[in-house]
């Protein structure tokens, strides 16, 4: 049994207010734990993957704030207390500042995380 509070998962991404943690919990899945501050679109790191977006799958709770999640059949909105799953394809846009808890595909997630960081790089 494997359980990851918070403060115990380390840091997969910072920067400009982003901060995401991450860690495999088992089963091929890992636990985020995101924040974006107002403003952030994921646009532009998410460029040249397929799509030009995110192409893991998420199922998660929005904590804080509101969020836009572009996708290739338009847009949606999503605030705090509502539970979700964003299939591969999507864009996050942060309304408001958010602060959100998913559960993600570890070799998947690895990927786009790996991407981002090479394009701030």
């Amino acid at each position: 049994m494997t359980s990851a509070t918070r403060n115990d998962v380390p840091l997969a991404l910072e920067g400009d207010g982003v901060e995401l943690r991450i860690k495999p919990i088992g089963g091929g899945m890992s636990v985020g734990y995101i924040s974006l501050p107002q403003g952030t679109d994921m646009g532009p790191a998410l460029k040249g993957m397929p799509g030009d977006a995110c192409q893991c799958p998420h199922w998660g709770y929005l904590l804080k704030g509101r969020l836009k999640m572009l996708t290739a059949d338009g847009e949606e909105e999503y605030e705090a207390g509502q539970a979700y799953y964003w299939g591969p394809g999507h864009v996050p846009v942060a309304l408001e500042d958010c602060e959100f808890v998913e559960f993600s595909p570890t070799e998947d997630f690895q990927k786009v995380i790996d991407h981002v960081v090479a394009q701030a790089g």
